[in-house]
């Protein structure tokens, strides 16, 4: 692929034109496919780029030629021109062919229980608290206090303390200008 590529193109517009482009007229001028990382060599004698910029921008014009609809990828890492290339049709559409309808029967079984438990559901407006619960007793409260809830401590945190202080320290001096104004 080192055949000397003939670009009828001026050198000044080479900086400017597009590396993306420039890989088109080197492929299109070649009328051959190239690897990528000879497409890439071409493009970068070019530009006259060294080795370090090579490496700075060889992801960015593999990522504009994968986007760019004018290319395609023909093998592995073998990229041509897309025109050069009949376009795939699919073959769905020609055939026209019915696919077989899949049926889940395993479904329709679910639906015949909730029928059958539809039909033995009982309502609540016929629920009588009353005669549900006849002894009375209640059994989550059996009405005596449970000497674990009574021994515990309580705790109150220093802030609400601080609180309480002031609100006190604010009644007394209320209290003394009430006093003052008695006497």
């Amino acid at each position: 692929m080192s055949t000397p590529l003939n670009l009828k193109i001026d050198p000044e517009k080479v900086h400017e034109t597009p590396m993306v482009d420039l890989a088109f007229m080197v492929l299109k001028a070649a009328n051959t496919p190239y690897y990528y990382r000879d497409l890439m060599k071409e493009v970068a004698k070019l530009r006259g780029f060294s080795d370090e910029e090579i490496n700075d921008v060889i992801a960015q014009l593999y990522t504009e030629i994968n986007i760019d609809g004018r290319f395609a990828c023909v093998g592995t890492n073998l990229w041509g021109l897309k025109r050069w290339y009949p376009v795939d049709k699919s073959e769905d559409a020609l055939t026209g062919a019915k696919r077989p309808r899949i049926i889940n029967d395993e479904d329709d079984d679910d639906e015949d229980d909730y029928h059958e438990e539809e039909e033995t559901y009982n309502s609540d407006d016929d629920f009588d608290a009353d005669s549900e619960d006849e002894d009375g007793e209640d059994e989550l409260f059996d009405g005596e206090e449970d000497d674990d809830d009574s021994d515990e401590d309580v705790v109150i945190d220093d802030e609400d303390l601080s609180d309480e202080e002031d609100s006190e320290d604010e009644n007394d001096d209320e209290s003394t200008e009430d006093d003052d104004s008695l006497r």
